[in-house]
Parts: structure tokens; sequence; C-alpha cells
């Protein structure tokens, strides 16, 4: 859907009838005024004309008075006509936003990802106890602010600041690492969990990443300003390390056969441990194999 783009329209005779008639009081107001102008250009003639008579001496001075008298009232009601028109415009102004309130758009793009009421329904925006009241009417998705959030233990937070690097893995793709960045840590705890929410942005979305799905996010610290200072080239799980003669080797796939790698390790997160040298992003490593496996030995992977 688009901006703006009418997602729904409910029933607004009760409505439209309020605009029915706060609109014909205004038109009554408007045509009461254009007869107040009338009578008072025609009192205004016949005071100047009671003028004239008065100063022929044909005229008393109280005929005068009451000529004037009939000019300042009719101005007077002519302001109080105006100032009524005025009020009616605006109760009218209030009544078509009312009116405009029955029609329900997107406030924002995005994608409408559920259809909560139906045709005949009653809707509120608040719940009404029963099972025939909807809450809401259709469920609108903005897929280019999508955002992960996650519980962190509270003895762990100190750890992660706004703009920290980090990975996130779906469930539903668990080999693919997506880079992610820290953007805020939301001031306050969850006491009964012991957890505080930290909120991350996507470098960069994908069409695959969807609303409400499962994630799990690695954070890294950021690399120390030092001039041979490198960025790890990939995670392994832990069980695929092994020591072998003081040095740290993994095993990896090449056709059908291992190839044993001396690799260099950095900081274990959770289950994984980054290495810094020795395993290139995408190659498959051995995780779990028996302790005699040897360097081009053949091996067959079981699905």
């Amino acid at each position: 859907v688009e901006e703006g783009q009418v997602l729904a329209r409910l029933d607004d005779s009760d409505a439209r009838r309020f605009f029915d008639a706060v609109k014909a009081e205004r038109d009554v107001a408007g045509a009461s005024i254009e007869e107040l102008e009338v009578n008072l250009a025609d009192a205004e003639r016949t005071l100047r004309r009671t003028r004239e008579l008065h100063e022929d001496g044909v005229a008393s001075i109280q005929d005068l008075d009451s000529a004037t008298a009939g000019v300042d009232a009719l101005k007077a009601k002519l302001r109080v006509a105006e100032t009524s028109l005025e009020a009616a415009e605006a109760q009218l102004a209030v009544r078509a936003q009312d009116l405009e309130n029955y029609t329900v758009r997107a406030p924002f793009a995005g994608i409408a990802v559920s259809k909560d009421a139906q045709p005949g329904e009653m809707v509120s925006p608040v719940s009404a106890g029963g099972g025939f009241t909807r809450t809401g009417i259709s469920t609108i998705v903005d897929m280019d602010s999508l955002e992960i959030e996650v519980d962190v233990n509270e003895s762990h937070i100190a750890k992660v600041q706004p703009g920290q690097p980090a990975e996130a893995v779906l469930d539903a793709y668990p080999d693919w690492r997506i880079p992610a960045t820290v953007r805020t840590v939301i001031p306050t705890a969850d006491r009964q969990k012991a957890t505080v929410k930290v909120r991350l942005s996507f470098n960069e979305l994908d069409p695959k990443i969807l609303p409400d799905m499962g994630v799990k996010v690695a954070f890294r610290e950021t690399v120390a300003d030092e001039p041979d200072a490198q960025p790890p080239q990939s995670l392994v799980p832990a069980p695929a390390i092994r020591e072998e003669g003081g040095q740290q080797v993994v095993f990896v796939l090449d056709g059908e056969t291992v190839d044993r790698r001396a690799v260099s390790t950095g900081r274990a997160l959770d289950s994984e441990i980054e290495i810094m040298a020795g395993v290139r992003p995408g190659e498959k490593v051995v995780v779990t194999a028996p302790d005699d496996l040897e360097d081009g030995q053949k091996v067959r992977i079981r699905g």
C-alpha cells in the first residue's frame, strides 16, 4: 500500500447526518447576514432622509434619534450574525474532519500483512470485552525500517554500546550471517528476566528478512585503532577447533577429502570462535568427526 491509500471505510451514516445538520445551520447563518445587510442599507437611507428633513425643520429630533438607533441596532445584529457564521464554519470543519475519520488510510507506505476486520464487524480502538469487536483493521509493515530487538543479560549489558558491530543469524537461514549495528540500548530493565532490551539495525536489508522472525545476535567488539589490527575472517563452531601439538587446527572440506589447516583464533562468542587466519568465509569445516581423522582422508557427508 502507498501512504494515504484507502484501507477501509467505516459506516459514516450518523456522522454524515451531523455534518448535513451543521451545514444547514451554516447556510441559515449566511442567509441571515444577507437579510441584515439589506435591512441595514435601507435603514441608512432612511437616516439620511430624516437628517435632511430635520435640517429643513420638517422632522423632529425624536425622528432623527429613532432612525439613528435603528441603524446602530442593525449594525450590532450584523456583527452577531457574522460571529455566528464563523462559529458555524468552525463547527462544520470539525464535523468534516469527523466524517473524514471514517475513512481509514495507510499512515505510511508498506505491506499489509494481515486483514483483521471483515465487512459488517464492529471496530473499536480499545477492546470491548467481546468477540465481535475488532481492535484493528489491518497490520502494515514498513519493510524499509525492519530492525532487531533482543534481550541482553544485565551482567553483559556494559559491553554493548550504540554503534557496535554485530552479526545476526535468522533461525530460518542458519548459515546466513547478516551484518548489523547496535542502534540503541533501551534505558530500562526487565526485573523478572534481569535483561535489558537492545535494538539493532541491519546494515543492508534483504527481501528474505521478514517481521517476527526468530534471530540470534552475536555482538562484536570494535577493532582497536592499531596499524596491524585485522578483523576476523570468519566464525566457526567451537567443536570444530582441535588442539594438536600445541597448535589449533581445523579440518576443511575439500571436495571428497579433508584439508588439515592451522588457524589463528580470536575471541569466543557464545558457541562460536573467531578465526583470524586459516579459514576463508564460505568454506565448510568438520565439526564432529572421529579423533583419528587425518589430513587428506576421504570423507562422505551424511545428509
